[in-house]
């Protein structure tokens, strides 16, 4: 396919009533291996099993996965902060003209795995570096990783052991980087250049998903990108890639571009694919779902779901294991169709002429709305707000079970591990909540001054915390 016809596979005069994503809203009983693309019986899983670890933003395909226990229920002490000393900081450009960036942002998470008999951490900051550091004590294992420009979103670990990381840069370059060699390498990148048509900037904050040496990922250019990896190890036992891009796709059709506009169309948020759907929303608010069934086959993707919510949608989507879409949305251009549609929505892609479920509302007259990711946990959803409320919603009805509001904005994503919400705002501290019984209101369990905006998303592993701040450093959390 050239990328000239992937990139027409969009209809322009695309038709409001479509075909179901999924053959059924009902997960499957126990039985056969799943011969799709994600299973739905790994909602809220690991990401395969050959490498044990936290391996991407929200863990898994569906972003449903957040880590491992004991996590503390008393005040946890400050186990170590990289750098010891200064910070992690680096010049950009954005329509704000040049600034310093300093730490890690949205959304930030690092990915946190076993290799070599070792606990690995790894992350992009705004000081244009990849960072790869022992989990035990902070020190480098790998030396740094340079790219062009500041990275704002989460590392992906290849998920079927071979030793690559992926990440993206706003230097206009998503990378595969080896880490098999005495400093890591680039072995591959994509630019943001590389596909037509492109719309809005060159950046890549989405983390993206591997599966069966296809990767999967959305690009600030406003494009959807597979590229078909080819992984292997050459003579001297290193590894190798030999990537292809497939297929592409503008994340944009021609009525959403009537509907708002403009033309801040990108795809910041990281895919998320349920059996044999991969599912994107674009900050013009446009969420959009492409059947990937006969992708090994040769058979083109084809978008099978579309839905307009109105406004920005830079949250990944979180799907269950009925395929249910749970999705934030921000309120910045205050549309008609976001009064509408609301902030905090829950949809059924098997109801493509009605998909909304619930809706719940967050507007003010200034921006409001959704940042960050929404955890599923239990029988609940759990959001949190601009305006640094945290909402713990009914995932049937959508009703409001119960609501309180920190000091400062949480643009970071909820982390639910053994029944405790881990959730940190921009007033510096990051909080432990007991939430075991859904229906009551959430009991604190402790609180811990770290300092700096915490706005990326903590990973836990083992029951330690590893997160950024905007204050320059990255941070250990955990007990003794």
């Amino acid at each position: 396919m050239t990328l000239a016809t992937a990139s027409c596979a969009v209809d322009r005069a695309f038709a409001r009533s479509l075909p179901a994503a999924t053959p059924s809203a009902t997960l499957q009983p126990a039985g056969p291996p799943f011969h799709g693309w994600s299973d739905p019986a790994k909602v809220g899983q690991p990401y395969g099993q050959a490498v044990s670890g936290l391996l991407t933003f929200r863990g898994n395909p569906t972003r449903t996965y957040y880590g491992t226990g004991p996590v503390p229920r008393t005040t946890p002490d400050k186990l170590w902060r990289f750098p010891k000393t200064g910070s992690l900081c680096g010049k950009s450009h954005d329509e704000r003209g040049d600034r310093i960036w300093c730490g890690t942002g949205w959304t930030g998470q690092p990915s946190v795995f076993e290799r070599d008999g070792r606990t690995w951490v790894v992350f992009g900051a705004y000081d244009h570096k990849i960072h790869f550091l022992d989990a035990n004590t902070g020190e480098r294992i790998l030396p740094d990783f340079p790219t062009g420009d500041i990275i704002k979103g989460s590392v992906t670990v290849d998920p079927d052991g071979y030793p690559l990381v992926y990440s993206g840069s706003r230097d206009n370059y998503y990378r595969v980087i080896a880490i098999d060699r005495g400093k890591p390498t680039e072995l591959w990148r994509l630019s943001a250049y590389a596909v037509s048509p492109t719309m809005f900037n060159n950046d890549w904050d989405g983390a993206g998903i591997i599966i069966d040496d296809y990767l999967f990922e959305g690009g600030e250019n406003s494009q959807f990108h597979i590229i078909k990896l080819n992984r292997g190890y050459d003579a001297k036992g290193k590894v190798t890639v030999n990537p292809k891009l497939v297929f592409n796709a503008p994340g944009w059709d021609a009525e959403l571009l009537r509907s708002i506009r403009d033309r801040d169309i990108s795809i910041e948020n990281s895919v998320a694919i349920y059996k044999d759907v991969v599912y994107f929303a674009n900050s013009g608010g446009l969420v959009q779902g492409w059947d990937i069934s006969g992708l090994k086959d040769g058979r083109t993707p084809k978008r099978v779901f579309r839905y307009w919510a109105g406004d920005d949608i830079d949250a990944s989507i979180a799907i269950d294991a009925d395929g249910m879409l749970y999705i934030g949305v921000e309120y910045e251009r205050h549309t008609k169709r976001s009064e509408e549609v609301g902030q905090m929505i829950k949809l059924d892609p098997s109801r493509p002429g009605d998909p909304l479920v619930w809706k719940v509302y967050d507007r003010a007259p200034v921006l409001s709305g959704i940042f960050g990711s929404p955890a599923l946990y239990k029988d609940i959803v759990i959001f949190d707000t601009h305006r640094a409320d945290v909402l713990g919603i009914d995932r049937a009805t959508g009703a409001v079970r119960w609501k309180f509001r920190l000091h400062e904005a949480t643009w970071q994503s909820p982390v639910v591990v053994d029944d405790v919400l881990l959730i940190g705002d921009c007033s510096g501290d990051m909080y432990a909540y007991d939430i075991a019984d859904t229906h009551a209101a959430p009991k604190l369990l402790w609180k811990l001054k770290i300092g700096g905006c915490i706005e990326s998303t903590p990973a836990v592993w083992k029951g330690t915390l590893y997160f950024g701040t905007r204050a320059g450093a990255i941070h250990a959390v955990g007990l003794r």
